[in-house]
C-alpha cells in the first residue's frame, strides 16, 4: 500500500532527523550545519501530512497522525539546545510511532 510506504519513508526521515539533532546536542558534530536539520524537519512534516492523507484515502486511520503533526509544528517555538526542544522531539517521535501503528 502507498500509505505504508509513505509511513516507512517518513519514519526513516524522522530517525535521521533525531540522530542529527542528537549528534548536534551531544557535540559529536563540531560544526553546526543547520540547513540539513531544517530540510529533514520539513521533509518529516510533509511526510506525516502525506502519510495521513494516503492512509485516509486507503480507508485507514490517517487521523491518528494529526497529533504528531501538531507536535511537529510546535517545534519552532522551542529553542535548540534546550531541554524543551529535545523533550518535544522525543514526544513527536513517540506520537508518530503510535500514529504509525494505528494507521498501518
Amino acid at each position: 500500500m502507498a500509505h505504508q510506504l509513505a509511513l516507512s519513508v517518513t519514519a526513516a526521515l524522522l530517525l535521521a532527523l533525531l540522530m542529527l539533532g542528537l549528534s548536534l546536542q551531544l557535540g559529536i558534530r563540531k560544526t553546526v550545519v543547520r540547513w540539513p536539520h531544517h530540510a529533514l524537519f520539513f521533509a518529516v512534516c510533509a511526510g506525516v501530512l502525506l502519510s495521513g492523507g494516503l492512509a485516509l484515502w486507503a480507508g485507514s486511520r490517517g487521523w491518528a497522525l494529526l497529533p504528531a503533526l501538531a507536535l511537529l509544528l510546535l517545534m519552532p517555538r522551542t529553542r535548540p539546545g534546550r531541554a524543551a526542544h529535545w523533550r518535544l522531539a522525543l514526544a513527536c517521535a513517540l506520537t508518530f510511532a503510535g500514529g504509525m501503528w494505528a494507521a498501518w
